[in-house]
C-alpha cells in the first residue's frame, strides 16, 4: 500500500496507543501524504469520541460495552472489532519486595473495594518478613486496563478501592511511583513493564485452575496459562471509513505487518488463528 493521501484520527486505549503509533510511523514511510494522529484518551474516553463520529478508529484494551454500542447505534456509527495483539496485564512491585507470586484472592485483598490491606503483612500468605505500607498506583476509571483488571481480580468491572494513586492514562507515573515506594504496587500493559524491567519486578500470578505461579510472557499469554490477566487488544474501525482509503489502506497494512512490529514495542503477537480471523473480518468490511 503506497501513494495514499488524507487524514486518519485514532484515539482510545493508552495500552494499544504505542502499538498504533509505531504502526502509523511505519505506514507513513510509504504514505507520507497520510496524516495519522493517535490520541490516548483511554478505551472508554475513546469510545465517547468514536461513537459520535469524531474518530475513524478506536484503540481498545477490552471489548466494547453494551452502553457504548448503544450510543454508536443511536448515532449510526457502524463498527467491527479487530484483535491486533495480545497483552499480559502485568502487576509490578518494588524490586525490594520479596514476594514473587500472588493469587487472585491476594490481589483482591490489596485492590478490593472494602477495607483493602494497608500493609504487606496484612495480606494473608505473603512473606511475613516484609511489612512495608502498601502504596497502590493504577489507571483512571476511563481506562480499559482498569476495567479489565477490576473485573478479573475483584469480580466486577469498575469496582476497586478509592485509596490509590490515580495516574489517569499516564502509566509512567506508575513506574516512578512503584520504583520510589518500597511497598508500591501497580498494574499496566506488558509493554510498560518491558520498557522498565530494570526498575521494577513483575509478579507471577497464580493460575486459578492449576494453582501454578505463572510469569507474564508471550508464551504464557498465547497458551492461556497466564490467567486471568492475559488479554486480547483491539482496534474498532468505523466500517464506513474502513471500506475506503486511506483507512482501508492503513488497516490492511496494520494487520499485514503487526506481528513483525509488535514484539519490538513490547506487545505479544497474534496467533495464526487470531490473525486470520482479524484479516477475514477486515476483508468483509472492505468488500
Amino acid at each position: 500500500v503506497s501513494g495514499l493521501s488524507g487524514s486518519i484520527r485514532v484515539d482510545g486505549s493508552s495500552t494499544v496507543g504505542p502499538l498504533t503509533q509505531a504502526m502509523a510511523e511505519q505506514f507513513s514511510g510509504s504514505n507520507p501524504d497520510v496524516d495519522v494522529t493517535v490520541g490516548q484518551a483511554g478505551t472508554g474516553g475513546g469510545f465517547e469520541k468514536f461513537c459520535v463520529g469524531e474518530t475513524a478508529i478506536n484503540d481498545a484494551s477490552r471489548e466494547i460495552e453494551p452502553e457504548e454500542a448503544a450510543i454508536c447505534k443511536k448515532n449510526n456509527i457502524p463498527y467491527e472489532g479487530l484483535q491486533v495483539a495480545n497483552d499480559a496485564l502485568t502487576v509490578v512491585v518494588n524490586p525490594n519486595n520479596p514476594n514473587t507470586c500472588l493469587s487472585v484472592e491476594q490481589l483482591a485483598s490489596i485492590w478490593g473495594p472494602d477495607n483493602p490491606a494497608s500493609s504487606w503483612s496484612d495480606v494473608e500468605g505473603t512473606d511475613s518478613s516484609f511489612s512495608a505500607d502498601i502504596e497502590r498506583f493504577g489507571p483512571g476509571t476511563t481506562s480499559g486496563t482498569f476495567d479489565y483488571f477490576t473485573d478479573a481480580i475483584n469480580g466486577e468491572e469498575g469496582v476497586q478501592t478509592k485509596d490509590y494513586n490515580n495516574v489517569g492514562e499516564n502509566d509512567n507515573q506508575t513506574v516512578t511511583g512503584v520504583e520510589g515506594s518500597e511497598g508500591g504496587i501497580g498494574y499496566f500493559g506488558f509493554s510498560y513493564y518491558e520498557e522498565n524491567a530494570s526498575q521494577l519486578k513483575a509478579l507471577e500470578i497464580k493460575n486459578p485452575d492449576t494453582g501454578k505461579c505463572v510469569a507474564p510472557s508471550e508464551e504464557t499469554v498465547q497458551d492461556g496459562s497466564y490467567a486471568p490477566l492475559g488479554r486480547p487488544l483491539f482496534m474498532y474501525p468505523n466500517t464506513d471509513d474502513a471500506a475506503k482509503d486511506p483507512v482501508k489502506g492503513f488497516l490492511t497494512y496494520y494487520l499485514d505487518n503487526v506481528n513483525d512490529i509488535a514484539p519490538s514495542v513490547g506487545f505479544i503477537t497474534l496467533t495464526d488463528e487470531q490473525l486470520k480471523k482479524s484479516q477475514d473480518t477486515l476483508a468483509s468490511m472492505t468488500g
